[in-house]
């Protein structure tokens, strides 16, 4: 794959020529864009609401969405704050010939790296597993100094076009997540000098909960959040509770309110337990819409309360709420390494629906991960 930028009227523009399910070989055309006009607004939206429809889970995070929030769109339905915003840049991919959207990307500045995230248009994929004869061979390809795997194609261009997006703005570590990560993604990173650094587990179960289960464990107290009044005390709770975790640890005000504005947001199914006379735990809801289920958002107990059964109470409760809103599938993410919750989640019906990964690396001068040592070997060459 022969890629070459030349000027865009709102950023650089990078051209591919990459196998697609639907056409052969096409001419991508890849735009890195700062603002969003309401017409761009309209076909990434359309696109992701497509792409989650197929996939059956959402292909960009909130923190994704927030970030193209922050571009002038709304695509999380929240306002922008006016606060200062990660850095951040949309790359969009379109067909050279029709201009139909058929990918896009989002690279935003954290605090110490830069994180990536893509969706691909489900008709313009090399491979997608939950469609049987959706595949094309492996062929030689320098994008990989070998295979080209399941996710090249759109889905590679997006890639190496946002890294080397990161390497041009100052960029030196990367995260990029791979949704539905399996070996051929794990391979395609590992090209591209990426190591799978987490694995999430998206688990789902059933609606209403089996009342047998639990029937040996008593309900708690629980009641719904009150916005303006529990604020300060939630913050203090979640970040004792996930001290340790990459993404939940250190939330402030602002990342509360900026869920708060959320159209999801609903504080009846944010349940709060309180113990001692003072917040011990919460079990925090989300119902998606398209598809219809509702997820375990956040699940936390203060460390001065564990070892009571309060993670299981509360996720009882949060699974009650969901029930009764109507909602007849339940989901969560868990670390596939956070072997308590598993067994816990699992003896509440719980099963895989499917696998996220993070992986990592470092940049250097050329805008591509640093090598590795001469005796790495790369999955699946």
């Amino acid at each position: 794959m022969t890629l070459h930028g030349r000027a865009a009227a709102n950023g650089s523009r990078y051209c591919a020529a990459v196998p697609t399910l639907r056409a052969g070989a096409v001419g991508v055309d890849i735009d890195v864009v700062t603002t969003l006009d309401p017409t761009a607004r309209d076909e990434l939206e359309a696109l992701l609401e497509l792409a989650q429809e197929r996939d059956d889970f959402p292909n960009l995070s909130d923190e994704a969405l927030f970030s193209i929030d922050q571009l002038g769109t709304t695509l999380s339905g929240v306002e922008p704050s006016g606060s200062p915003a990660p850095e951040s840049a949309v790359l969009l991919a379109r067909n050279h010939g029709t201009r139909e959207l058929v990918g896009c990307a989002v690279v935003a500045r954290r605090r110490d790296h830069w994180d990536i995230e893509m969706a691909v248009h489900p008709d313009h994929r090399t491979i997608d597993p939950r469609h049987p004869g959706a595949a094309t061979p492996r062929n030689p390809g320098p994008s990989t100094g070998g295979a080209i795997d399941a996710i090249e194609g759109v889905l590679g261009a997006l890639l190496d076009m946002a890294i080397a997006e990161a390497a041009e703005r100052g960029g030196a570590a990367i995260q990029v997540w791979g949704r539905n990560a399996d070996h051929d993604l794990d391979a395609a990173m590992a090209a591209r000098r990426l190591e799978k650094t987490r694995e999430l587990l998206q688990l789902r179960a059933p609606l209403p909960p089996d009342a047998a289960r639990d029937a040996a464990f008593p309900p708690v107290a629980i009641r719904p959040f009150r916005p303006g009044h529990d604020e300060r005390s939630w913050l203090e709770v979640n970040n004792r509770a996930f001290r340790e975790h990459p993404e939940q640890s250190a939330w402030t005000l602002d990342d509360l309110a900026r869920r708060e504005r959320e159209p999801w947001f609903d504080p009846r199914g944010f349940l709060l337990h309180e113990a001692d006379g003072r917040l011990a735990a919460f079990c925090w809801t989300k119902v998606h819409r398209r598809p219809a289920f509702g997820e375990i958002y956040v699940i936390g107990v203060d460390p001065d309360f564990q070892g009571r059964g309060l993670g299981r109470a509360l996720t009882r409760a949060g699974l009650g709420h969901l029930a009764a809103r109507g909602i007849s599938t339940a989901m969560l993410y868990v670390e596939v390494t956070n072997a308590p919750a598993l067994v816990l989640y699992r003896s509440l019906g719980f099963t895989e629906h499917h696998r996220e990964a993070l992986y990592t690396g470092e940049l250097h001068i050329e805008g591509r991960p640093a090598p590795p040592p001469a005796s790495a070997q790369v999955p699946g060459s």
